[in-house]
């Protein structure tokens, strides 16, 4: 991925996830028709033509996809480079913590919504959509802005405020009448979707950017794993502690948001520290003036 995007493998990665959120979408309405249906044919064919579409997309992968030849690596570069880099291993704790916001729409506001809340059934599709029409109009036109480590660490602080506002908003909605809750959820979720577009960003600038042109693997490799052990921590940490405390476990996640953001500047400032131009075969200095240098050794 980092090799196909050439010098800007981020606004590449984000015009990617405009694609994936397409697809949620049109899942969406997939899933909306089996329910609707409500047979076990429907259901059944539901799962297949999800089991088929993951095998489409490998059938793409291994006729599209380049085969690019490793680059050249340093020698005093080992397979293990990337556990050295603290800054890199930070930034990736932080994103796997920033991570937990994706299941706060997908399991933790539905659940919400159901049990805590009067707001119609209709409004967890509702905010799905909100959700998935955001990230779909502003991933790339936002993600195109965000590049360098050092506006992936603004974009990092960013979201967090953006977390910050929508968590109360969200929780708000067991305290409204019935008429107004679901526009209440729509509205948090839309001022957290913004959120989402900012974190998603940040954290491509940062996991391209710091990572060595030669070590791209491991480093989004790293990326990757810390992601979804976040993901795997998320439903036990959202359903008993915010789901526990209620009110003030809305509250509690928007400042732990807040909290993770506000780190991404002093950690994207360390890792460009850390870091000297790494150069190509010719000589001459990697991507563009304006551009921090990626990492190559630390």
């Amino acid at each position: 991925m980092a090799r196909a995007g050439g010098e800007r493998p981020a606004a590449f990665r984000a015009k990617l996830r405009t694609f994936v959120n397409l697809g949620v979408v049109l899942g969406t309405l997939g899933a909306a028709f089996a329910v609707t249906v409500d047979t076990r044919a429907a259901y059944t064919a539901l799962i297949l033509a999800n089991a088929a579409s993951f095998a489409c997309a490998g059938l793409i992968a291994l006729a599209g996809v380049p085969n690019y030849r490793p680059l050249p690596r340093p020698e005093e570069h080992h397979g293990r480079t990337v556990l050295s880099d603290r800054p890199f291993v930070t930034f990736v704790a932080l994103y796997g913590a920033m991570g937990l916001q994706y299941q706060t729409v997908s399991l933790l506001l539905p659940i919400w919504l159901s049990a805590h809340t009067h707001a119609p059934h209709w409004t967890v599709a509702a905010v799905y959509a909100v959700n998935s029409g955001v990230c779909v109009l502003l991933q790339s036109r936002i993600g195109s802005r965000v590049e360098t480590p050092r506006q992936g660490g603004r974009a990092f602080r960013l979201a967090g405020l953006f977390f910050l506002v929508s968590c109360p908003l969200m929780a708000l909605t067991a305290d409204v009448p019935v008429w107004l809750a679901p526009g209440l959820a729509v509205l948090g979720v839309a001022v957290h979707s913004l959120g989402e577009v900012w974190e998603s960003s940040g954290g491509y600038a940062l996991g391209f950017g710091l990572a060595p042109d030669h070590a791209q693997g491991q480093y989004q490799g790293l990326f990757g794993v810390g992601f979804d052990a976040g993901q795997a921590l998320a439903p036990v940490v959202l359903t008993t502690a915010v789901l526990g405390l209620g009110h003030a476990g809305w509250l509690l996640l928007g400042a732990f948001f807040a909290a993770v953001g506000a780190a991404g500047p002093p950690v994207a400032a360390w890792a460009e520290r850390t870091r000297r131009p790494s150069h190509d075969t010719a000589g001459a200095p990697r991507g563009r003036p304006d551009q921090a240098p990626l990492a190559d050794t630390v």
